[in-house]
């Protein structure tokens, strides 16, 4: 019976992402129309902040229950993740053409997060200090990139007198939103419960199912979303997704539990860190070399990702 029980929940996660993700789309790309801003920054605001929220929840109870490795690792795993999975099955779906903001902009803000958050981990211990530092970074990011889009030309004029004339109010697409990010929350956490129950019933090592399944499973969020931006030709908010989580998953999601508990970290590999800045690096000549990221990048993000995990498991002492 409890066998049954997870695969329900796994299923049943799939489905509740599936509308969360559609209801999130929906309401944003809508919402980014009517207030006559890009979908990209909405990407990197709003929808990439809803999607880091399993994260944070993860990240603060791991801290909470003693597990500052796994805590880290989770965020270090979910970046690599919405980089080369989320990234790459998107470029599958349909080909995402290159924003010049996120070349430009937004992946070297990445980059530069990430190797702050490396000179943090150096000492072994990641302290309020450097918490509040991150925490008022994610604000920082946030202002930033409201006043540049305010600095922009507005969104395709057709497109917003389309939107205008719309019956949906503005109240309506807030609360599309807002129950798209509660789908995305709810979801994955009931197919990650499915997925970890039945990784345990097949034998497979805690520390496993830490560092794959769990930063699989927060990722979540980030993928239903993306593949249903992929299928509305969103592109713009599939890389604001996915480069926007990625930050906020460093600067707002470490930040918070940082302040919540100082954590001593011992168990997080150098390789890992530096995969995590080499994949958001990568993406820059990726992106530059065609001005696309094409099913031919989608290949090579999935099987770069495919042998980061294969590697991992073969680590000593996670069989």
């Amino acid at each position: 019976m409890d066998l049954y029980y997870d695969i329900l929940r796994l299923l049943g996660g799939l489905a509740v992402l599936y509308f969360g993700a559609e209801w999130l789309v929906k309401g944003s790309s809508r919402l980014a129309l009517r207030l006559g801003i890009s979908a990209l920054v909405v990407g990197l605001t709003v929808v990439a902040f809803g999607t880091s929220a399993p994260e944070m929840a993860v990240g603060i109870q791991l801290n909470l229950s003693g597990s500052a490795d796994a805590s880290v690792g989770n965020v270090v795993g979910s970046n690599i993740c919405n980089i080369l999975l989320i990234l790459g099955v998107s470029a599958l779906i349909r080909p995402i053409d290159l924003h010049r903001q996120v070349v430009t902009r937004e992946l070297p803000i990445l980059v530069g997060v990430s190797l702050l958050l490396i000179y943090f981990l150096s000492d072994g211990v990641l302290k309020r200090i450097e918490g509040t530092i991150l925490f008022v970074g994610i604000f920082a990011y946030v202002w930033f990139s409201f006043l540049l889009a305010r600095k922009e030309p507005p969104a395709d004029l057709d497109e917003i007198q389309e939107e205008a004339g719309r019956k949906d109010s503005f109240v309506l697409l807030a609360v599309f939103v807002l129950l798209g990010l509660v789908g995305l929350v709810l979801g994955s956490k009931l197919f990650e419960d499915g997925g970890t129950g039945l990784a345990r019933r097949f034998g497979i090592s805690e520390a496993v199912i830490g560092l794959t399944l769990l930063a699989f499973g927060t990722s979540l969020p980030e993928l239903a979303t993306s593949i249903v931006a992929s299928a509305k030709k969103e592109g713009d908010m599939i890389l604001g997704n996915a480069v926007g989580s990625s930050i906020f998953n460093i600067l707002c999601v470490l930040g918070v539990t940082i302040l919540v508990r100082e954590m001593a970290i011992t168990g997080i590999e150098t390789v890992d860190l530096a995969f995590m800045v080499g994949v958001a690096a990568l993406l820059i000549p990726l992106m530059l070399v065609r001005r696309r990221l094409g099913r031919a990048e989608g290949v090579i993000l999935l099987a770069i990702y495919a042998v980061y995990i294969g590697l991992l498991t073969q680590r000593p002492g996670l069989g």
